[in-house]
């Protein structure tokens, strides 16, 4: 077994898989290390937009456009605001003129990972440490107490990252705001009144510092967020074994809210899912450390209110790939060259999500967000 590689990237999420095959596209070998057992392991979330300046650009680097494209979810880019009464305030059918089409995070997934030679992602492989040895070489030790050795580490392991120890103490912190997910399945035969509600794209209901959102993927089925602001241990007190008992708690919170508001967490299929929304500190930067870096949530993990956590990994990765691929046998020139640019991009995205927060949760938040919608975008012809 090889216990050395040049490259190690930890994390086979959007961000880690980008920089493997930006670096595959320069002929550059690296090895990828996820804890998921396969790729089947669990489901990938729901639906992502693209963004023209972040993630499109990864996938240009990666040489995947043109396949990303065909990916596209028509009509994935409309959007719907509501109040807690079900009044509609902005009502915008996608054209097929816009710059964020959305994706199924899954199939985004599948086409990167197939993207890259057999053998690249090491499945069942949990990093439960790293170690500096010198020289900028790291040794890596997994759960079953093997442990590997390497010249380059990219730690690309989300908001819990087992690398960002090497450089940072930083850890994310609780945003102050609590998610509940659920899934409406095949909406459009089985929950058609909630199918119309969302409609063909994605959906505000916002008030109260509360919100219900959701989107529809391509699979036919609607994921919904029951969203709100509310102390950290506030999950902590639902049985979210019991659906049931679960929906109830949850609903409780909205108990003045339109029945047809509602009944996205009503009438659910399957359990709720509990999700803490966690962030690092804005502007989170550190010192450059021989061998080692960080991308995506990894390094500058935000609230998705921004809609740039999974654009900001994949540009990281492509920008890391592409700083080696610029920097043959100068790995440190490499590293920091990418680090320059990776710290204000990040932090200016990080304070656009902690705005995006109160957009949608503080004062007026239908108005304010409508206004944001219907705002002239900047000429810069």
């Amino acid at each position: 077994m090889n216990t050395h590689h040049p490259i190690l990237i930890v994390g086979a999420g959007l961000g880690g898989l980008t920089l493997a095959r930006v670096l595959h596209v320069h002929g550059i070998q690296a090895a990828v290390f996820d804890l998921e057992t396969d790729r089947y392991a669990r489901t990938q979330g729901g639906m992502l937009d693209i963004h023209t300046e972040n993630g499109q650009v990864a996938l240009h680097h990666a040489g995947l456009i043109d396949a990303f494209r065909a990916l596209v979810h028509s009509g994935g880019e409309s959007s719907r605001v509501l109040d807690k009464h079900a009044t509609v305030h902005w009502d915008e059918v996608d054209d097929g003129t816009g710059d964020r089409p959305e994706v199924d995070r899954g199939q985004l997934r599948d086409l990167l990972l197939d993207s890259l030679p057999e053998g690249t992602v090491h499945w069942g492989r949990q990093v439960t440490a790293a170690a500096p040895l010198g020289g900028g070489r790291h040794e890596v030790t997994f759960a079953d107490g093997a442990t590997l050795t390497t010249d380059l580490l990219i730690g690309a392991d989300g908001a819990w990252s087992r690398i960002r120890p090497l450089v940072s103490a930083a850890r994310p912190a609780y945003s102050g705001l609590s998610f509940v997910e659920a899934d409406l399945l095949d909406a459009d035969v089985r929950h058609p009144k909630e199918a119309a509600i969302v409609g063909s794209g994605i959906l505000f209901a916002l008030a109260d510092g509360k919100g219900l959102l959701g989107h529809r993927t391509t699979s036919g089925k609607l994921h919904i967020y029951s969203a709100l602001r509310a102390p950290e241990d506030w999950l902590d007190a639902i049985d979210f074994s019991d659906i049931d008992a679960s929906k109830a708690k949850v609903l409780a919170e909205f108990e003045d809210w339109d029945q047809s508001l509602t009944a996205l967490v009503a009438n659910a299929d399957g359990p709720l899912v509990p999700r803490r929304i966690n962030a690092l500190p804005v502007g989170h930067r550190w010192d450059r450390v021989p061998g080692v870096t960080l991308l995506g949530d990894a390094a500058h993990v935000m609230s998705p209110f921004a809609g740039e956590g999974a654009n900001l990994a994949m540009l990281d990765g492509a920008l890391l790939g592409q700083s080696i691929a610029e920097h043959p046998g100068e790995t440190e020139s490499a590293l920091a060259a990418y680090e320059e640019e990776l710290f204000p991009r990040s932090a200016a995205k990080a304070q656009e999500s902690v705005d995006g927060i109160e957009l949608c949760f503080g004062e007026n938040a239908v108005n304010r967000l409508v206004e944001m919608f219907s705002a002239t975008p900047p000429d810069n012809t």
